[in-house]
Parts: structure tokens; sequence; C-alpha cells
């Protein structure tokens, strides 16, 4: 029986049919088919259906989700490592992490509209900053093992030492943060040893640093402070990754000598995820804060005087220092952040320590109750981590009866439990895990509150804080709902988001991220699992992994997946590794040229460096394309170690390329590999695929093809695709068996196993509900809207585009080249973007990849109504352009000069303009029914940078000038 389906495309895709024939008739073409040819070179082109599975409705997609969370069994980890269930307070859940508002918000890099995003991570740093005791924190990076890592670079850089460098990890430390770092050493080529800190010589060789940990890994707490007086005495850093909670009542690693703290702020409300995605969290002195990396929220002043935020040290983004960066890290976990910093601003700090007091206790409680056993503690002082002595014939049959009741223990050696309680605890818990000790024994012992030690706590007095935190107001006035409630929407206001306008950002690919697609991060058969937990209580992930993998294996070309890498950046890294453990593998570890063209994204040369490769940089031709000559001619120049290629398809210019087989041809012919990065891949599923064109891995940006949020700035993942030869050279991970062998992976890149898990629910349920045909679909309306755009912005001699591929069109993207009117008007690229907020929209990527323009991206997701609204601003910001050019504006003082208008302006007692309030403010007749408001005028970046200031101001910062 032939019913007709309720397709989820319909939803997805923002012109109508009759939309796309209006502008396929507009650009001069019959059918979407024969654009689409005149578009994508023929050579190139995918010939058959992709063979992903036929397109399920909403309901059927949001049923089988629910099957799989079901095949997951959420038991009661107390694991620890790193990762700790907790409570996220509802009000946060639902008006945070499930609130458009906030998830579908871009990277604040305009910071007149992005003035909650970024009051909001202010206070993360000023939280992060407050509990480990150093001058400034970053507003949030990857996961606790990245974070460590990005230390271990910081260290390197601001090293004196010359000559082989080495690095010290504690033995104590997380294996997957050991391992990690292991990972990132070995690429720069730096030792590392792993051992017991206590009985190591910083004096022997160029030691740069150490890691520890704190408390460590199986729970002890040790005094540092000697060792770092012994390392600063040789030259070294100390890098200390701790537990936010923990700091709470311990004394905070600044005041004992570290210099540089990371950590997870995970048990700070995010739920584990199965390990991911969390919001790391990385702190320093104030003398390296120019050597910090990802991103740092400074405070700065508007033009007006009033207080205003924005990213700071905006020239150390990766994408600026290219080769010369320490760091490829070009993103954060937004999103994650903000919860981590809300649930601080909801409990306070009294409400903080009561969490830490509670957890602590029933810790000390259960130590007591496994004493009465019998049994021995490893060390006498902790936090909410036991060591546990136990007898190798009683160690299993504990472990096994605690898994019959549904918890699992850590097995740290054939003698050693650990246990580590957190903030679900209760005391049931509490008695059943005594019960799990005592069953082996024949015993039964009724579990107490332990009585109280001469401080309450089974912390060394010396060790005990004393310094208070989390003492500005905003960490002490939001505590009822109803003041929380409205904190957050008050913030949620001052941002601009998809709910309110399109967010045309050129490369970054901010498309419908669907509620149907969202809804399964918040359940608890996802969200609920430790990413240590035994894989066989987690089927239902393994088979969500193993379907995702071979859609997206499908959809590239390649032979195999790896989900591993949780951000873009990280996936670059992580393919340039693959690159060269293959190189390695075949006796040819020498291979570390990487042939990079000038028009590749900044991070791509950021993360050869990091991974440990020399680059050389291919020139670009007048139409934007690879110069093949030039890159034939520096393949031939560098043959003998020719390590990799790395190219964007479509080109970062938004052009398909013609050349890109040949490209890939000579890059094979001289050893080398081709690396592609997926961050345009919106303009090839379904049309065309990197495996069939020649690349070798690419990595794939789930939070831009496929669906995930950007959240704000994070999360992301960074999947790569291999072909066949590099399969065996994919990720490993030193705890869970991801089926990859230690001896020829590239290493571990993330903390967790499969990077950020929770959130590929979103991916599979937008391949699921497209199907083979509306992903491919997709693609050709996204390459229409940009072209769309293109035209309409030409016709009429309004604007200049300044690539374009075969036939004039462009591929998903194109850019505007704002640069002629910085002569004829005195307007520069950055004049044009900031009006465009008085319009009520979001600005295109401003001068990147080439200064002085704007990138558009519209995507598929935009209807055709919107796209005009978006073209008729910028031609009615053309017109106001050229009342400067013929003197009836004046060159100065003028509608771009003083964008953006916030209200404040508009309704001050003085107006000395000369312009109308009214144009000013409401340049369109959409802007009357509704835009979103900057509350702030053009923001000072000079003013921020020269007093620099990452924590939040007293609150008199905030009056009204």
């Amino acid at each position: 029986m032939d019913i007709e389906r309720d397709l989820f495309q319909d939803r997805h895709i923002g012109p109508s049919p009759e939309d796309q024939g209006a502008m396929l008739q507009a650009l001069g073409y019959d059918s979407l088919d024969a654009f689409i040819d005149a578009v994508v070179p023929a050579d190139i082109r995918l010939r058959q259906p992709l063979r992903t599975p036929e397109a399920r409705t909403e309901q059927e997609a949001l049923e089988a989700l629910r099957l799989l969370a079901a095949q997951n069994q959420v038991f009661r980890s107390y694991l620890g490592m790193g990762y700790h269930d907790c409570f996220t307070p509802t009000v946060i859940q639902r008006n945070v992490l499930e609130n458009p508002g906030w998830y579908t918000a871009y990277t604040p890099y305009q910071a007149e509209i992005a003035q909650g995003r970024l009051e909001a991570l202010l206070n993360f740093q000023t939280m992060v900053s407050d509990l480990t005791g150093l001058e400034i924190a970053n507003a949030s990076l990857l996961d606790e093992g990245t974070a460590a890592a990005e230390a271990m670079h910081l260290t390197e850089a601001v090293s004196k030492h010359d000559g082989k460098l080495a690095y010290l990890i504690d033995a104590n430390c997380h294996p997957q943060t050991i391992a990690v770092v292991r990972t990132r050493a070995a690429a720069r080529g730096i030792d590392v040893v792993v051992t017991d800190p206590g009985a190591f010589d910083f004096q022997q060789g160029n030691v740069i640093g150490a890691l520890l940990q704190y408390p460590a890994t199986d729970g002890a707490i040790r005094d540092y402070g000697p060792l770092c007086g012994a390392a600063h005495a040789a030259g070294a850093l100390v890098t200390v990754a701790t537990d936010l909670l923990a700091l709470t009542l311990l004394t905070p690693p600044g005041e004992w000598g570290a210099d540089i703290a990371v950590g997870n702020s995970q048990r700070f409300g995010v739920p584990l995820g199965y390990g991911g995605p969390h919001a790391a969290f990385f702190a320093t002195r104030d003398e390296f804060k120019r050597h910090l990396p990802g991103r740092i929220i400074g405070v700065s002043k508007d033009r007006a005087g009033r207080t205003a935020l924005r990213m700071a040290l905006q020239t150390r983004e990766q994408h600026i220092r290219r080769e010369k960066a320490t760091s490829n890290v070009c993103t954060a976990q937004v999103l994650l952040a903000v919860v981590a910093a809300m649930y601080a601003v909801y409990h306070g700090p009294e409400g903080l320590r009561r969490i830490a007091r509670r957890v602590h206790a029933y810790t000390r409680s259960l130590a007591a109750a496994l004493e009465k056993l019998g049994y021995s503690l490893a060390y006498p002082h902790f936090f909410d981590t036991l060591a546990v002595e136990v007898p190798a014939d009683v160690l299993p049959r504990v472990m096994d009866v605690a898994r019959v009741k549904q918890i699992n223990l850590r097995t740290l050696s054939q003698t050693r439990i650990g246990v580590a309680f957190d903030e679900t605890v209760t005391d049931d818990d509490l008695t059943d895990v005594v019960a799990a000790f005592a069953a082996p024994l024949g015993r039964e012992v009724r579990a107490q509150h332990a009585a109280p030690l001469h401080n309450g706590l089974a912390i060394p007095e010396s060790l005990t804080r004393t310094t208070p935190f989390c003492t500005h107001p905003v960490f002490n006035t939001h505590h009822s709902e109803t003041e929380m409630l409205r904190y957050l929407k008050k913030l949620e206001d001052r941002d601009l988001s998809l709910t309110a306008a399109m967010i045309p950002l050129g490369s970054c690919t901010m498309k419908l991220n669907a509620t149907t697609e969202m809804i399964p991060i918040t359940w608890r058969g996802f969200n609920g699992l430790h990413p240590f937990a035994p894989r066989s209580q987690a089927q239902g992930y393994a088979t969500l992994f193993r379907q995702l993998e071979e859609w997206l294996a499908e959809i590239t070309g390649f032979a195999r997946v790896s989900l591993q890498p949780n951000a873009g950046s990280q996936g670059e890294f992580a393919g340039l590794l693959v690159i060269r453990a293959y190189h390695r593998h075949r006796g040819e570890a020498h291979r570390i040229t990487c042939l990079i063209p000038q028009s590749a994204h900044g991070t791509n040369p950021a993360s050869a460096v990091m991974a440990g490769m020399t680059v050389v940089v291919v020139k670009t031709d007048a139409q934007g394309n690879i110069d093949v000559a030039d890159l034939e001619a520096k393949a031939k120049e560098h043959q003998a170690t020719l390590g990799a290629l790395m190219v964007t398809y479509p080109s970062t210019h938004g052009v398909f390329e013609a050349s890109i087989k040949k490209v890939c041809r000579i890059v094979h012919q001289y050893g080398g590999q081709v690396y592609m990065d997926g961050a345009n891949m919106n303009a090839q599923v379904g049309l065309c695929r990197p495996g069939d064109m020649g690349a070798d891995v690419c990595h794939l940006n789930l939070h831009k093809t496929f669906c995930i949020p950007h959240g704000g700035g994070g999360p992301g993942m960074g999947p790569i695709g291999v072909a066949e030869h590099l399969v065996p050279h994919l990720p490993t991970h030193p705890v869970v068996d991801v089926g990859i062998p230690l001896g020829e992976s590239a290493g571990t890149v993330s903390a967790g196993p499969w990077g950020s898990p929770s959130i590929l629910p979103i991916s599979w349920a937008y391949i699921a509900m497209m199907g083979r045909d509306g992903l491919t679909l997709a693609t050709k309306v996204a390459i229409l809207n940009a072209n769309y755009i293109a035209k309409r912005l030409q016709d009429g001699g309004h604007y200049e585009l300044l690539y374009a591929g075969q036939h004039g069109l462009v591929a998903h993207e194109c850019i505007i080249d704002m640069r002629p009117f910085k002569s004829s008007a005195g307007v520069d690229v950055e004049d044009i973007a900031k009006r465009l907020i008085d319009y009520g929209f979001h600005p295109p990527t401003v001068s990147f990849p080439v200064a002085g323009t704007l990138m558009v991206e519209p995507t598929e997701s935009e209807p055709k109504m919107e796209l005009d609204r978006f073209v008729d601003a910028l031609i009615a910001i053309r017109g106001e352009i050229r009342e400067i050019e013929t003197g009836e504006a004046d060159r100065d003082n003028n509608l771009l000069k003083h964008a953006p208008h916030p209200l404040a302006d508009l309704l001050s007692d003085t107006w000395d303009r000369p312009y109308a309030r009214d144009r000013a403010g409401f340049p369109t007749a959409a802007t009357r029914d509704h835009k979103v408001w900057p509350p702030v005028s053009r923001i000072d970046a000079a003013y921020g940078d020269r007093n620099l200031v990452c924590t939040c101001p007293p609150v008199e910062a905030y009056a009204t000038v």
C-alpha cells in the first residue's frame, strides 16, 4: 500500500520546490540537476546514490534511538578517573542545555551580539581562577587530556632549555591523560618519563616540566609543595590536573607552587555522556597569558564607555599565527562551560562546599565500614576516592557482587579496588557498596556515617582550604529558581542565535539543529553512562557507533571512520598523526614535510606543527585555486621528505577546483599522502566523495555538516575517515579496547574512547531522517542558496564576487569583496559587518580567508524569504555607502561608522548625529517587527587588550553610563 509519508527533509530544507524554481530561474537554469552539473566538475561526481538507508520519519528515528538507549545499562559507576555522576539542576537543563537560544549560537566573534554568552564564560573563568588559585583562566578546552597536553605545549614554548627535552608525568595521573600527553609529546619529539615524581631528579637532562594529579587517580592526596620547589630550581614548570569540587575543600594548587592547573568541569552539572562533551579548564599565572591556549574572555568598554566583554588577545588565534602557532585549538566547549559556570552560580560557594562535604562524608563513612570489615586503605588522606587493599582471591568476588547490584568499581591492581563517590550517592548506595565488600567475607556491616575527625575531613590540615572563592556577587545572588531563571533569560536575550535570524557564516555551516535531533541528548540511556563502564553495558552505543561509522564511511568514500577526535582541530591533528604513523610503519619516518596552500584554513598549518611536521606553503593563482605548477615544483623539490598535502575541498575560497584529482596524483607520485579538510563537506555529501578524488584521510565537522549545534563555540566533533591502508593507524585508547592495536596506532588524541558520544545521536538522527535522497538534495540546495545570494548581490553592480569556479558559479559559500569601499567611502569591512547587526543579522565571516571581505554561507536550511531579507539588507547598506561616496553623508560621522546602535544610544537625551534615530535602529520594516538588539555599541578591542581583565569585574562596572 503506497502511503504518502511526512519527510523530514521538507522540514530541514528551507526553500520550497517553488522557491527553488524561482532561484534557478534567476540563475538561468531549468532544473536543479542541470545547475549542479554546471557547478561540480564532472570527473569527481558520484554517479550512484549513496548506500545509506532510506529516510525515516521523525517518529521512527526517535523510536529507533529509544531502543538503542534502552540497550545501554546505566549502572552506578564509582570509577572516577575524572568522570563523576552529578545532578544537572533542572532550571539549567531546560533553559541552557535544551534551549536553542543557547545551543544554536555561534562563537562570540561578534561581541556586541554575544554579551550573554561572554558573561557566562567570564563567570566560568572567574570560577576556575578562584578555585585553582591562579590569576588567569581560559574559556574552556576540549577535555582534561587535551588540556594537560596543551599545558605541556605551553611549558615547551616558554622553556629556556635547549636540545632534547624531557617531561615528567606522575604515574598517578589518569591513564587516558597520560596517553594523550604521550601522543602529543611524541609528535613534538619530547621524551616523556612516567614515574613516581617523589623519586625524580629534575636536574637530570633538559626537564621542562611535570604533570601531577591532585587528588591522584587512586584518590591519594599528597603535598607537592617541595616538588614544585625542586622543579622551579631546575627551570621546570609544574602542571597540576585537579578536581574543582575537591578544590572547594583542598588548598588550591596556585597556593603551593603550581604554575598551571587543568582538569574537567564535568561534575559541575554536566552529564557523564559516556565520555563527553565536557568543558575542560586551564588556568595559569599572569606571566604566561600570552601563551594561554584557546580563547580568553576579557573585559573592555564600548564607545560610550559602558563595560562590555569580548574575546581578548584575538591576535593569538591560531588561524592568524598559522605555522608559528603553539596550539591548534580553535574552539572551546562553550555550551558545557556555561552549564558548569551556572552550576556554580546557582549553588554559590556555600552550596558547592556543602556538596563537597556531603560527598566527602559518604567517602569517609565507606572508609570506616571497610576498615571495620578488616580491609585496609592504601592512603589515609582522600577526598572522594578510596584505594582499598583487597586479597587477590577476594577481589574478583567483590567485583562480581557489585556488578550484580549494578555497581561498577575500578580494579586498580590485582589486590586493590578503587571506589569514587559523587554527589548522587545516597544511604542505599553506601549500603550496597559496603555489602559488595562484605559478601565475599561472609559478613555484614551496617554502614554508619563516620565520626568527625579533628577537622571533620580526611584531608591533611596543611592542605585544607582557607581561601574564599566565588566571592563575586554573581555567585551569591541567583540561588532561588526565580532569580536563576531570570538571570539565564537575561543573558540569552543579549545574544543572537538561529532562533532569531540566519547566521550566514562562511566556512562554519550554521544549519538547522532540528529539535528531534536534539531530544535524545538528555535521555539517561545516552547521557548517564561512565566512559569506562564495561562495554557490555553499552550495547546501544556500540550499535549507534557502528552504524554512524558505516554511514560516514559511505558518504566520504573511505574504508573506516574513527569517532575519537572531539573537535575539528583534533580531527586535523589525528589525521596527520595517522599519516605519520603510516610513513613510520613503512620505515619512512623522515617524511615530515607538509604542503599547505596559501588559502588553507589557519588551523591546518597549526595542526601540522603540532603533529611535528614542517610546513611548506603552496601558492594560489589569481582565481584563488591551488597553483598546480607550484604544487608540483614543491612536491618534487621535497620528494625525499614529502609526508602530506593538506587541502580543503571545495576550496577555502568557496570553489570546486577542477584540478583536485591531478593535485592528489602529484602528491602520491612524490610519496606523500593527501589530507582533506572536511570543513566544506556540506557541498559534497551525495555529489562527490573525498576518497574517490584521491584523498587518503579526511576529518568531518559533525558540528557543521551533520547538525551538531555550535553551542556558542562548542561542542564539536571531528571524526576522521581513512583509506584502507591507513586503518591500522587510527587512534586507540589505553582504557577501552576500540579495536585498533596499540603497536601501529597513531596514539590517543582524546580523553574519551569515542570523543563526545552523547551528541552523536544528533548526527545519527540527521542522516537517518534525511535518508540518501534527502542528504543529496540538501547539498544541492546549499549550493543553490549560495549562488542565489551571489547572483543577487552582483546584479545591479552592488557588490563584486571575489572568486568563482567553472561557469562563474560558487560552491556552498561565496566571498564578497568589500575592499573597494575603503578608498571610495572610508568604509571598511568591519563597519559593514557591524551595520548588519542593526538590520537584525549576525554578520558573515569577516576578513577570512581574504582580508577586507565577507564570506557568506547560507546553508540549505534557510528559506528564500530569509535569503532575500539578508540580500536586501546588504543592498540597503550599499546604498548607505553610496551616500558617503556622493558626499550626502559625512565620511566619518555616518550610519556605518557608529554601528551597531543599541537602544541606550537611541533613547539617550542627546542625539548629535547627522541621521535620524529611527533610520539607525529600524532600517527596515522587518526590524520594526522583531530583531535582537545589541546591548552595547561597538567595543573597543584595543582597550581590552591593553587593560586585560579576565575575571568578573565589580558590579559597579556594569552601571549605565
